[in-house]
């Protein structure tokens, strides 16, 4: 075996998982040595944020309901003036990516501890990494101010939790292990969470298909959105995260659905360059091409398949391409402004993926 030369450095973050772990939330306020806690949600998920903030009695000081997707400057600062007149000096971010990502944001700006409670499968809660948006535009920026000091994963959280929404939001989390096969900075331990990651989704998925309220299947799927989301957090990402940040940012595209249909073509791209290290995802799949089997994985769970359905216009692909392209940034494959235009007609189209 061929070790390559590496460097490796674990999360810090606490990690409550299980059954009825939403129960500790408390507890978990308490050993940061906080008093004082926020709690955060978007607006479809406030009636669920406002019983946990009861349940947390004196220690919760109300619920801000208005994260959203992407982050928007804009309400990070309306957040900013809730913590500093409630005086809290902590955040309990409940929901899926958006609410996580506001959270990180008043972490980053006040340096406060963070807990997450994720009831989807982004796996955000597990990253260093914050994207916002301002002025129609998404940026990235890794600091490890904004990783969660303490993640709580609750299976039961996630049980109604529509099919829909589980599958979008589990491709998401498997383009995060999915790139990381071939990241630059790649260690054995990288490499081996996000093959196990992956497999946790190719296992789950389409179990909770057919039973959506499958409580081993909802297990095993938080277990693969949290290696997936560690992995995101320890090592770089490439083609397939910058097209879905252009998309997302610039055209306010749907998080999760567009990652779930970018993926097969990102993946397929990079196959070219980078075909041994995706081989252990295309053997899972049971496919010589680990995009193509990508694709038809989604395809058969009734995933989305195409941009042109969640919103992107034909006039916007040069648009996007020419974004995408603009900054240098690492990539298996040489990237060009023509391949990343084809690339995004295929995916407009929900085409198989093309090499």
């Amino acid at each position: 075996m061929d070790i390559r030369d590496f460097s490796y450095q674990g999360s810090s973050a606490q990690i409550v998982f299980g059954r009825g772990a939403l129960s500790r939330a408390a507890e978990v306020i308490a050993a940061l040595g906080c008093q004082r806690v926020l709690v955060l949600s978007t607006p479809q998920q406030a009636e669920d944020a406002e019983r946990l903030s009861s349940a947390l009695g004196p220690l919760s000081v109300g619920v801000f309901a208005k994260a959203v997707m992407h982050t928007p400057v804009g309400t990070t600062e309306e957040a900013l003036r809730v913590m500093r007149s409630s005086g809290a000096d902590c955040t309990l971010a409940f929901g899926g990516g958006s609410t996580v990502g506001l959270g990180k944001a008043i972490a980053y700006r006040l340096d406060t501890p963070q807990i997450a409670i994720p009831t989807t499968y982004a796996g955000s809660e597990a990253t260093p990494i914050l994207g916002q948006t301002q002025g129609g535009e998404k940026t990235t920026l890794r600091d490890n101010a904004v990783l969660p000091e303490a993640v709580i994963y609750d299976p039961e959280l996630s049980q109604d939790l529509p099919y829909a929404m589980t599958l979008t939001s589990g491709l998401n989390a498997m383009a995060h292990a999915a790139e990381a096969l071939y990241a630059k900075d790649r260690n054995p331990m990288s490499t081996l969470m996000a093959v196990e990651g992956l497999r946790a989704f190719v296992t789950a998925l389409p179990v909770l298909k057919q039973t959506p309220r499958d409580m081993a299947a909802r297990a095993g799927a938080l277990y693969g959105a949290w290696l997936c989301g560690t992995v995101l957090g320890q090592v770089g990402m490439s083609l397939h995260h910058k097209l879905c940040h252009v998309l997302g940012g610039s055209f306010d595209l749907p998080h999760a659905q567009t990652h779930a249909i970018v993926l097969p073509h990102a993946i397929r791209f990079n196959e070219v360059a980078a075909g041994a290290e995706l081989a252990p995802l295309a053997a899972m799949l049971g496919r010589a091409s680990a995009g193509e089997g990508l694709y038809d994985f989604a395809k058969d769970l009734g995933s989305p398949l195409a941009l042109r359905d969640i919103g992107l216009a034909e006039t916007d692909l040069d648009r996007a391409a020419e974004i995408a392209t603009r900054n240098a940034y690492w990539n298996p494959r040489q990237i060009d402004r023509d391949r990343i235009r084809a690339l995004l007609d295929a995916a407009w189209r929900g085409e198989r993926p093309r090499g």
